[in-house]
């Protein structure tokens, strides 16, 4: 009994065969990374009695329904104080797990309260539940607050221990995810490479948490845009979790999911599918089919094909990922709030509002229960009805929506964070369809500002700014500035991989102006060419080829001929007829054009 061996190779027997030979070596008595290991296993699983022990571990297998009927019937058996505090400090642990967090805060707070009839603020004792309350409130959004929680810890710590101790990492690792979220990506490197100091000195080189430590830096540059040091700390936390795991081991799953965002956030599509792929191999055959992180997986795979523009792959795996996070969490986990809102993303993409809607709403009345009302989170459902009513031609609740966005990011985060972009962006489109060219103007050059802080050069986002603002300047009359901002549009859209759709849109800019400029022969060759796009990657019925047969029936029109001028309007009047409601402003615009051309016929 108790014998430890190092896996070697693992080899199939045969193609048929479900079964594997595994080489096996003895572990020396001495094995020091063996001794690391089970220092490590026996700190993270000790408890004064039995039941803790099995608190603890239940905790750690991800079982928190459990974990929470175990601590409520240790809670209703004769404790003294000193329990109830470890109790109700486990039961913050389970709700923040389950997404409740007002829940798991009031635990937090009720274990504080017992601690503090006979110990000080500065307790060390206390330090690891001021931490705790710190990451609920960070989940929560209420930074403030978090990094409140985070820095009282922090100080406890600081008088408490050794300036290279490992909990210290842990502490300065926390206030980096706080400034992480508020978008305050130069104070989160500063935390984070503190934290990695320490840990290069406390632990070995192939440590896991080493590779963490990389993984969390990574993040922040890929927040950042800076794509090229993300994969970099990335690879690093990549090639320590090779050494140290199985090739099967979920946290290889979760490092190649983390290259794909990154490839993903490029515009490099085929790159980010193969590595997500790769990731969900992983945990097909390492988890169980209804495992959260399995749902993940789904997830990431349905963002790339909804980038890509190919909404019915989008939309496939957007319901797997649904389906597992239906039967893992709680109804009013956060997760699921997220779950719904993406699923309605694809059918605003799709052109299906009603529906897409629907599913913005359930998004949002479960963020509304789950979350505090200043949450950014509720700022991005704010956001998904404002493009929806702004489709739908209903800019005054577009602006009511945006208005509530807005005040929700200007209480959460700096001026100028990321975060702001793609409200100014919104703004800049309802602006524009409310014929308020400088309002829109300005909401656009502010998102641009934003976007060239902080993504690179020649990323798709900032390709579709200069679309919008050359846009602009063609309804203002000004076709030489649109041309220009077309031009650097197609640019970035011609050299990098984005998503077609964005370069479908240019190219009817572009036609657009031309058209407007009686370049007529100019004109049609980029119709045709967004067209072409758009009638491989959307649905028939859809209302943005309404859009493009629209400008193609002026164009026919002010050529004379007639018949093609007629052909292409009825597409866009039966595709708005069906999808559009009866007031939209496009649906009147394009019986306009009909009157207009069945009088020259």
């Amino acid at each position: 009994m108790h014998t430890i061996f190092r896996i070697g190779e693992v080899r199939k027997l045969d193609k048929k065969s479900p079964l594997y030979e595994v080489d096996l070596k003895l572990t020396a008595d001495d094995d020091q990374q063996l001794r690391q290991l089970t220092n490590r296993i026996r700190e993270e699983s000790s408890g004064s009695t039995g039941w803790y022990r099995m608190g603890k571990l239940l905790l750690k297998i991800g079982q928190f329904n459990k974990a929470e009927e175990l601590y409520m019937a240790l809670l209703e058996q004769p404790s003294d104080d000193s329990d109830k505090a470890y109790i109700y400090h486990q039961l913050g642990w389970v709700k923040r797990n389950q997404g409740q967090y007002k829940e798991a805060v009031s635990s937090y707070e009720m274990s504080l309260k017992i601690k503090r009839k006979t110990l000080p603020e500065d307790h060390p004792s206390l330090a690891n539940t001021y931490n705790n309350i710190g990451l609920v409130y960070n989940n929560m959004g209420d930074y403030s607050k978090a990094l409140e929680f985070h820095e009282k810890d922090l100080e406890i710590k600081k008088k408490a221990l050794p300036p290279n101790h490992p909990e210290l990492a842990t502490s300065y690792n926390n206030i980096a995810i706080v400034y992480n979220d508020m978008g305050d990506y130069s104070k989160a490197l500063e935390f984070y490479e503190k934290a990695h100091k320490i840990k290069e000195k406390a632990l070995p080189s192939t440590h896991p948490d080493l590779a963490q430590s990389y993984n969390n830096i990574g993040a922040v540059y890929n927040n950042m845009g800076d794509y090229s040091k993300a994969l970099e700390f990335y690879e690093k936390s990549h090639k320590i979790k090779e050494k140290a795991l199985p090739p099967n081991h979920p946290d290889l799953a979760i490092s190649y999911g983390n290259i794909g965002q990154v490839y993903n956030n490029m515009g490099d599509y085929s790159k980010a599918l193969e590595f997500y792929e790769k990731s969900h191999k992983i945990f097909e055959k390492a988890l169980p089919p209804n495992h959260p992180d399995l749902a993940t997986s789904y997830n990431n795979i349905g963002q790339v094909y909804n980038n890509m523009g190919d909404y019915s792959k989008a939309l496939e795996f957007y319901e797997k990922s649904h389906k597992i996070l239906e039967k893992a969490l709680p109804s009013n986990h956060p997760n699921l709030a997220t779950s719904y809102n993406n699923i309605g993303q694809v059918y605003n993409n799709m052109g299906d509002y009603s529906k897409a809607r629907e599913f913005y709403e359930k998004s949002h009345k479960i963020k509304e229960k789950a979350l505090p009302p200043n949450h950014p989170e509720l700022a991005i459902s704010y956001l998904n009805f404002a493009a929806c009513y702004e489709r739908m031609g209903d800019y005054a609740a577009a602006l009511k929506a945006l208005r509530s966005a807005f005040q929700i990011q200007q209480q959460a985060f700096q001026e100028g964070n990321p975060a702001f972009a793609s409200t100014y962006s919104c703004l800049g489109r309802v602006y524009r369809s409310m014929k308020d060219y400088s309002k829109a103007l300005d909401n656009f050059e502010k998102c641009l500002a934003i976007v060239q802080k902080t993504l690179p050069e020649k990323h798709p986002n900032q390709a579709i700014t200069y679309s919008n603002i050359g846009d602009v300047h063609r309804l203002m009359g000004n076709y030489e500035k649109a041309l220009a901002f077309h031009q650097k549009a197609l640019n970035i859209q011609e050299n990098v991989q984005c998503n077609p759709l964005d370069c479908a849109l240019t190219y009817i800019n572009l036609g657009e102006t031309y058209r407007e400029m009686k370049d007529y022969s100019t004109a049609l060759t980029y119709f045709e060419k967004g067209l072409e796009i758009r009638e491989k990657k959307l649905p028939k019925n859809h209302p943005d080829l309404a859009v493009v047969y629209h400008n193609m029936a002026k164009l026919y029109l002010a050529t004379r001929k007639y018949s093609m001028a007629m052909k292409n309007i009825q597409q866009a009047v039966e595709i708005a007829q069906e999808k559009l409601p009866s007031t939209h402003p496009h649906l009147l615009e394009y019986k306009e054009t009909f009157e207009k051309i069945r009088k020259k016929m």
